[in-house]
């Protein structure tokens, strides 16, 4: 057997609402011109080695760890206020059953009690970048959801239950916003985005420890950093990035993406 090349994991930023959709002739709404190429150029350097993509979104929570995953799966418009036209976006990619037992398997293997789900369809944090990185849709994909507490721990341990998947083919995405305070975006606010800078330092340093260990230790106490909670009152669009850190096993992370967004500091970040 050919081995397969193990995978990097992607924590990357879902941007707001369906803003691939929103642009006009003169190209993306403002400040979302580098993350579409961000995205299409992870989807162009990967996809030849990608059997399958788990995609793990800040906008799904559960009891426990949920499994999405239809033959045909739908498309869940999980916005407000955006124009018609965004509610009838179409992206054909399949699921994949194999996997989702696979996956399954490993999270009980690993002390996980889970669930699956057939009807939910992709919320926008995992269709919305997936359309731009993968907008022909050839590669079967299944989302798992968050757990309600949104445990730093918790989450790190199921990213480290993944960790196995990265060998078998499957590219893993968490999907979130390293910024995500609804009343910091587009506040005009020099001192939201000074703020928002602070923590977005803390966040690249930490992730870019060369000690896994220290990396998800600091990633569990995220709330001590400097403008935490300012930048997330609520954690649930960082979390994935736990999730991420915990599959990434002793790879360092690098810092794959950066920009001013919305008036706020942006960050993806790769490891592996």
């Amino acid at each position: 057997m050919i081995p397969i090349e193990k995978l990097p994991v992607f924590y990357i930023p879902h941007g707001g609402g369906p803003w691939h959709a929103m642009g006009d002739e003169s190209g993306d709404p403002a400040g979302y011109e580098k993350l579409r190429v961000y995205l299409a150029n992870l989807g162009k350097t990967y996809k030849k080695n990608i059997k399958n993509i788990l995609v793990v979104s800040a906008h799904w929570e559960e009891t426990v760890p949920t499994i999405y995953c239809e033959k045909n799966p739908r498309l869940y418009y999980d916005y407000y206020g955006f124009p018609p036209s965004t509610y009838h976006l179409k992206w054909s990619a399949s699921g994949n059953p194999t996997l989702e037992v696979r996956v399954d398997e490993l999270l009980r293997n690993n002390g996980f009690a889970t669930q699956r789900d057939t009807e939910r369809g992709y919320d926008h944090g995992a269709f919305v970048p997936l359309m731009v990185a993968f907008p022909k849709a050839q590669i079967p994909v299944i989302q798992l959801s968050l757990m309600h507490g949104l445990d730093p721990q918790q989450h790190i341990e199921m990213g480290k239950a993944l960790e196995p998947l990265r060998s078998e083919g499957v590219l893993i995405i968490g999907s979130g916003m390293s910024y995500h305070n609804m009343r910091g975006f587009m506040s005009g606010n020099n001192d939201i985005t000074a703020v928002s800078k602070k923590f977005d330092d803390w966040l690249t340093g930490t992730v870019m420890l060369q000690d896994s260990i220290e990396r998800n230790n600091a990633l569990i106490h995220w709330h001590q950093a400097p403008g935490a909670r300012e930048c997330h009152p609520r954690s649930e669009h960082l979390v994935p990035l736990f999730l991420i850190a915990g599959a990434a096993g002793n790879d360092a992370g690098q810092h794959d993406y950066s920009e001013i967004l919305m008036d706020v500091a942006i960050s993806g970040y790769k490891f592996g």
